[in-house]
């Protein structure tokens, strides 16, 4: 059972003026032979597949946790580029230069997206036909016991001249030439599909990226912190020795008693094993950060430094903006386009492939006479072909291809759906935080003049050392609760710029052109 495409008078006089223009023959099977490739090259433009359309999503107008409280001015622009410089430290913009060069997760997302690339230039090569040479020279000695028969060749079907010896050679070089035409443009939207996943890689390289970023900022403001907190600990060590020098003092001239030297003793060498334990965390969290700028842990170190900055004013934008500027949400958006293109792919299965073949070249029996006129040959035809049972495979495969679009479409919406709620979440905290703080610098104040209230009167001997040790822990936790607030709001501050996308926007993405034109 065949298919014959019936060409229709303009396609027809298309070729003859073809042949015309360049001197073809115009016997009739050279002219269906022009008729037919003209008929593909104009059929070339059909396409089967799906438009796409960005799936439709949920947006508030605005944050939640911004009424009434302003992270940063209305007028202020959106981050852009080297968003860590925002927080205005040297040492932190060293580390984040250090990231984007060494880190290694950032360097295989790299290489991935070049292998996403150079697939996009593998599916655009079958827009073009394919030419290949194979020339070869065979040397042959037929049976005696074939009669005189003699040998043929394989290509041509003419005898073989014997060289009187027995044996019989024969030298090709055949070209061969084979275009797949895109009738229905199966190829065009695997094309589209590959740019699709590409630029969807290239979102995840920045989605990495800025992970990683994130991570190293964060990672230092708890080195920074626990810098801080060895800081508060070495003051509270040396007031702890000054308060065991004065229950001594008090001892050794009958005002107190050995019990206060103990109790002074157990809150000094307890506050000591504190101080010394802070080396830990600090040593993972450095080593953290060497992971992250790819340097060895064992040749890594950052100096101390106790965590003294203010969160900087964030500009947060409108919830719509997170479309656009974070990459993740931007690669489920191109893999929700990428999905859609293989539909195209999958429902050009149901139409058939039209294929044109020619093949050409030089054969002989002597090497003296190969590249003479009398030695070529030639092929040349279109060939159709049509699926007209597989079993279900092409609408199975069709299901396939739709429940995975569905797939990447509540995918992407749940995405943007974890990206307002991590926005949301870290205003929150900034929010909190803030007034947190206020009232914790309140409290520590209120402990420091509780410990000089409960220190002068154990002097004049109307508390016992007990009351000043209440104190020195009242006063020493608040001050370690106010570090830890501190550091908080440096690390959700990060987290929050990390949640906008950082100083990313979804028109960095490299475009179609240059998937194609880049080596």
């Amino acid at each position: 059972m065949g298919i014959f495409l019936q060409p229709s008078s303009t396609q027809v006089h298309r070729a003859e003026a073809l042949t015309r223009k360049f001197g073809l023959r115009t016997e009739p099977k050279f002219l269906t032979l022009t008729v037919a490739i003209v008929a593909s090259l104009v059929l070339t433009g059909c396409s089967v597949g799906p438009k796409y359309n960005r799936a439709p999503v949920e947006t508030p107008a605005a944050y939640k946790e911004l009424d009434g409280w302003k992270v940063a001015q209305p007028q202020d622009t959106s981050l852009r580029g080297k968003w860590w410089e925002i927080f205005g430290d040297s040492q932190l913009n060293a580390l984040e230069d250090q990231v984007n060069v060494s880190n290694q997760n950032i360097a295989a997302a790299a290489a991935n997206f070049l292998s996403a690339r150079a697939l996009v230039k593998e599916a655009r090569s079958q827009l073009f036909p394919t030419v290949t040479v194979g020339p070869a020279i065979s040397v042959s000695r037929p049976s005696a016991n074939l009669g005189s028969n003699g040998a043929t060749a394989a290509a041509t079907g003419t005898p073989i001249v014997s060289t009187g010896k027995g044996t019989f050679e024969d030298y090709t070089l055949p070209f061969d030439a084979s275009y797949q035409v895109d009738l229905w443009g199966r190829i065009r939207s695997q094309v589209k599909a590959n740019i699709y996943a590409a630029q969807a890689s290239a979102a995840d390289l920045e989605n990495v990226r800025l992970t990683a970023q994130a991570e190293v900022a964060v990672d230092y403001f708890e080195i920074r912190a626990q810098d801080a907190q060895k800081e508060l600990l070495d003051e509270t060590v040396k007031a702890y020795e000054n308060s065991l020098d004065l229950t001594k003092a008090r001892f050794e001239t009958g005002i107190d008693n050995e019990e206060s030297v103990a109790q002074a003793e157990t809150q000094l060498d307890t506050a000591k094993a504190q101080d010394t334990n802070l080396g830990i965390l600090r040593a993972q969290y450095e080593h953290a950060i060497a992971l992250l700028v790819g340097k060895p842990a064992s040749s890594f170190s950052i100096p101390e430094q106790p965590l003294n900055a203010n969160p900087p004013s964030i500009p947060v934008g409108v919830p719509s903006e997170l479309l656009e500027r974070r990459p993740d949400i931007a690669a489920g958006e191109r893999s929700m386009a990428q999905a859609n293109a293989e539909i195209g792919v999958a429902r050009a299965a149901y139409f058939p492939t039209l294929t044109l073949s020619a093949s050409a070249g030089l054969e002989s029996s002597a090497i003296s006479t190969l590249f003479t006129w009398p030695s070529r040959f030639f092929s040349v035809g279109p060939q159709l072909s049509e699926t007209l049972f597989d079993g279900g495979l092409r609408r199975a495969t069709m299901q396939q291809y739709r429940a995975t679009y569905e797939q990447m479409i509540a995918t992407y919406r749940q995405d943007v759906l974890t990206a307002f709620q991590q926005v949301e979440d870290n205003l929150a905290s900034l929010r909190i935080l803030s007034q947190e703080i206020h009232e914790q610098d309140t409290a520590v104040m209120a402990a420091q003049r509780y410990l000089t209230i409960a220190t002068d009167r154990y002097r004049l001997g109307l508390d016992p050392y007990l009351d000043v040790i209440t104190a020195q822990t009242a006063l020493f936790g608040n001050q370690q609760t106010e570090v830890n607030l501190k550091m908080q709001q440096m690390t959700s501050s990060v987290q929050l710029i990390e949640a906008l996308g950082g100083g990313w926007d979804a028109s960095q993405l490299p475009s179609a052109a240059s998937m194609i034109t880049k080596p």
